[in-house]
């Protein structure tokens, strides 16, 4: 009996040793490297600055690409479906923090992934565009960096360098929740200010020429808000612009750089670098996307395409060139 007794705690420790074995330990599981998905709405120099400052934001925060982290990054092409599709991707996959570059990709991740940290990034509104609760206290998994635009700085640039301004145009995309929000606080802004306005609406860029022909041969100059479809398609814009012979004041540097004439605007770049070390602290555990508040990037620094005010013969003031030397922009 008592020999029969050993063979069983003998087996039983066998069993026990090989269990063990087979369960990864702790330090295992710690060490997983962590996915993170990174779903770009489209490809247009403000969204690629974005991505190139997350991921520098990642390795400012301790993960480094291919060392301690794998990215995912996938580019929608500005496709609604292929957004669906991509987001169900990252949801499959259990990608750890998924983050959405533009309104439209964070919605769509917003709307597939429910159990794992989502981060927004350039949206301008994320309550308003139903994507937290609150701005302050998200409550839920999503947070995120909002690039939200210096609108008043904006205006004031416009009336500043149009002085005999009469009329000013004020073009967006219909379906871009952020471009749809900013248009309606820029014309409560024109309002207060009594300055006559024109508003174009486009569904997509396939729309962007008539409009922009439209709206260049009807007003003096041409606002934009920070909209995606028309960011992919400036050129557009500024051809158009120019053959009236007005200015094109975009919200985003970026679009200053291809036809614009001038803006305040927040650094795309930066923008990315705080999404960035968000992510990070939220990978190390050391933030919870219910309690962070989202983080607001709202001062703009000057950026004043020099060219095309000589293109045009728009004067700019000696304060504004020095004001864009010293703390922005300036492109000759």
């Amino acid at each position: 009996m008592k020999r029969m007794y050993g063979l069983i705690i003998i087996l039983l420790v066998f069993l026990g040793v090989a269990f063990v074995k087979e369960q990864p330990t702790s330090s295992q599981q710690i060490n997983k490297t962590p996915t993170v998905g990174i779903l770009q709405l489209m490809s247009h120099p403000a969204l690629d600055a974005i991505h190139k400052g997350i991921v520098a934001g990642l390795k400012d925060g301790g993960y480094t690409e291919g060392k301690n982290l794998k990215i995912d990054f996938q580019n929608a092409e500005n496709d609604q479906s292929n957004l669906k599709t991509m987001s169900t991707k990252f949801e499959n996959e259990d990608t750890d923090i998924s983050i959405g570059i533009a309104t439209p990709a964070a919605q769509a991740l917003a709307n597939t992934i429910t159990n794992r940290p989502v981060i927004l990034g350039d949206v301008t509104d994320p309550k308003g565009a139903g994507l937290v609760q609150n701005n302050k206290r998200p409550g839920g998994h999503i947070t995120g960096v909002s690039d939200r635009a210096p609108l008043k700085q904006q205006l004031g640039l416009i009336k500043q360098l149009m002085p005999k301004l009469k009329t000013l145009g004020i073009i967006y995309t219909s379906s871009d929740d952020s471009a749809v929000a900013q248009y309606k606080q820029f014309v409560q802004m024109c309002q207060k200010e009594h300055i006559q306005y024109k508003a174009y609406s486009i569904t997509n860029s396939n729309d962007l020429n008539q409009v922009a022909q439209k709206a260049a041969g009807s007003v003096d100059a041409i606002y934009v808000p920070t909209d995606n479809t028309i960011a992919g398609a400036m050129s557009t814009l500024s051809a158009a612009a120019d053959q009236q012979g007005i200015p094109v004041f975009p919200a985003v540097d970026t679009m200053v750089k291809n036809g614009g004439l001038a803006t305040y605007s927040v650094d795309q770049y930066q923008t990315g670098v705080a999404i960035g070390k968000m992510t990070a602290k939220i990978l190390k555990g050391k933030a919870n996307p219910a309690t962070t508040p989202i983080q607001f990037v709202d001062t703009g620094k000057l950026i004043i395409n020099e060219k095309q005010a000589k293109k045009l013969g728009i004067n700019i003031p000696a304060n504004l060139i020095q004001e864009a030397k010293t703390k922005g922009e300036l492109i000759k």
